[in-house]
């Protein structure tokens, strides 16, 4: 079988969707599905080379550094090139410029389209858009999801709770659940004496740590305000923030309002296949507090290395933190938060047992296991879609 993905967004940008598309990418060549991406081109900067990668030249997007519109004109020309090649069945991932280019495609060529939904926008448009009221946002964040779903042959929701969601919408396309997994080379020991020594942080000091986008929709002001709490208990402690994102000033200011921002530490986006890996070993607690992820994979990784998470659990994280092997799950109250931080910071034991029952179950959560399920709903929309045109004939 051969796939046609088509991204609004991909490596060098560093976000879950370029994650998830070069796990899958990746790992389904193992299962007999090969597949080409389309994404935009991010000029001078520059990621790892790939094959099978159209990049279409793309414009910058008002008051977003990090981003690239693709240029229609230029996508178009370039899914007109690839009209010839024999492709099975077309895969969107963002429901931008991509999704109605395609559509189109795929209705040109008579093959199946699908879409993984990979972003709670009801959530994400009050944080972009602050005019509007967020009672509007989420009407119109729904009513635009049901009519883009329902164009698709099926869509791939990365949680239980993600297609609950799109359920409750009104969505009535069929939807499969399949997680982006890890793939083996997450589970390699990082060096985290390495990278404290590096970076100067003292072995002994308690380091609590965020790996992600530092967006609005993340919560991070909510993880700052409650680790001015910790060190109140722990003065010793520091916050460390990796990545980079829209929020960075933001959150910058809030720790300098505080007057914390000599305890946390801005170290932006690490590279992933090892200084993220030594930096992720390095920490004593991963925190997380998003409430829009559709999945959580950050969760994971951390876990993978051996390091015990605290976090809320919010629609897509409830399906990793359920039975809460190597987190603790806490309410979304700073207090609350703040005190499951320290005592676990005070309990060397309890963190050994956590991390160890976390890699153990990082395990479960295999890439080529979750490949292997996608191309089964490849082949089953596949078989349905020729099934149908059959019937029409």
């Amino acid at each position: 079988m051969r796939v046609l993905y088509v991204s609004d967004v991909y490596f060098p940008r560093v976000n879950g969707v370029s994650t998830s598309i070069r796990t899958f990418r990746s790992d389904l060549a193992a299962c007999g599905v090969e597949s080409c991406l389309i994404a935009p081109d991010y000029a001078a900067e520059k990621s790892l080379p790939e094959e099978n990668i159209v990049r279409v030249a793309g414009a910058r997007i008002p008051r977003d550094p990090e981003d690239r519109r693709m240029r229609y004109g230029a996508l178009r020309d370039a899914l007109a090139r690839l009209r010839n090649e024999s492709f099975d069945l077309v895969h969107i991932h963002t429901p931008f410029v991509a999704h109605y280019a395609g559509l189109r495609f795929a209705r040109k060529l008579a093959i199946p389209c699908i879409a993984t939904y990979h972003t709670f926008f009801e959530e994400y448009l009050h944080h972009y858009v602050p005019a509007m009221p967020r009672t509007a946002g989420r009407w119109l964040a729904r009513a635009f999801t049901r009519s883009q779903c329902r164009q698709l042959d099926a869509l791939i929701a990365p949680s239980e709770a993600m297609r609950r969601t799109l359920i409750d919408y009104g969505v009535a396309t069929p939807v499969h659940v399949v997680p982006t997994g890890l793939p083996a080379g997450r589970f390699k020991r990082g060096d985290g004496a390495r990278f404290r020594r590096d970076i100067g942080i003292a072995p002994a000091t308690p380091l609590v740590l965020y790996v992600g986008r530092v967006a609005f929709e993340k919560n991070i002001d909510f993880l700052v305000r409650s680790f001015k709490t910790a060190l109140s208990l722990e003065p010793s402690a520091l916050l460390l923030i990796a990545g980079e994102g829209p929020a960075q000033a933001s959150i910058r200011a809030l720790a300098v309002q505080l007057g914390i921002a000599a305890s946390v530490r801005f170290v932006g986006y690490l590279e992933r296949d090892s200084v993220l890996l030594d930096c992720y070993a390095a920490a004593d607690i991963f925190v997380f507090a998003s409430r829009t992820e559709t999945q959580g994979l950050v969760l994971l990784e951390a876990m993978a290395q051996g390091t015990p998470v605290v976090s809320i659990a919010a629609l897509g994280t409830t399906s990793i933190l359920a039975g809460e092997r190597g987190a603790v799950v806490v309410p979304e109250d700073k207090d609350a938060f703040a005190q499951a931080v320290v005592s676990l910071l005070h309990d060397p034991r309890r963190r050994a047992r956590l991390s160890l029952e976390g890699r153990e179950y990082a395990q479960t959560w295999s890439s080529l296991r979750m490949a292997q399920r996608l191309a089964a709903v490849y082949a089953e929309v596949n078989h349905g879609h020729a099934t149908t045109a059959a019937q029409q004939i």
